[in-house]
């Protein structure tokens, strides 16, 4: 009985994920850019390194990110982290804070579903590039709500590790979803979309 009902809730769960919208088509790159953010917990961070024997090269690092609690609402699109100076990329963001990040729909069940290898074009992925800011205190509590709905356990990380909540503060957008090359969505587009 026990197993029957976990089943039922999964199911429940993919068929919410799903209901999230259906992916938006090709000819909307705005509203895929928002989707895509949406529907991905975590994301590439790329810096500049500032680290001995690295400085000035390129450095990727995973990061646990959401733009609000999972749905089909939509989120604000603003990409928000929790972060901690003691880690290796935030100590080259405090140097230099501009970053880009990329995020792809390979982390949810849609590449898989339909048999899309991570690098394929319909397996939407998004790239923006900006700076990491810290939120002020008007904005934390909105940043706490969106981060800790989706990675619950950031809340019992250790205190003394000074976790900041922090947004990526977009500046340029590129939207690959489809065959033919990238797409340039401006962040006011991007921003003005219902997702």
């Amino acid at each position: 009985m026990a197993g029957g009902r976990q089943l039922l809730l999964c199911a429940a769960a993919a068929l919410l994920l799903a209901a999230g919208g259906a992916i938006p088509p090709p000819e909307e790159a705005a509203r895929m850019a928002r989707f895509v953010l949406h529907n991905c917990d975590w994301g590439a961070l790329a810096t500049l390194s500032a680290q001995e024997g690295l400085r000035g090269r390129p450095f990727a690092n995973i990061f646990s990110l959401s733009d609000g609690p999972p749905g089909p609402l939509g989120g604000s699109g603003v990409p928000y982290l929790y972060l901690t100076d003691m880690e290796i990329s935030v100590r080259d963001l405090e140097i230099n804070s501009n970053a880009s990040l990329t995020v792809s729909l390979a982390q949810t069940p849609y590449c898989k579903k339909h048999k899309y290898d991570p690098q394929n074009p319909l397996c939407a992925h998004i790239i923006f590039c900006g700076s990491i800011v810290k939120v002020n205190d008007s904005e934390a509590g909105l940043a706490k709500k969106a981060l800790f709905s989706r990675h619950p356990e950031m809340e019992s990380w250790p205190k003394d590790h000074n976790w900041f909540f922090a947004k990526f503060n977009i500046t340029n957008i590129w939207v690959l979803d489809y065959f033919g090359g990238l797409k340039i969505v401006t962040p006011e587009e991007y921003y003005n979309i219902k997702p």
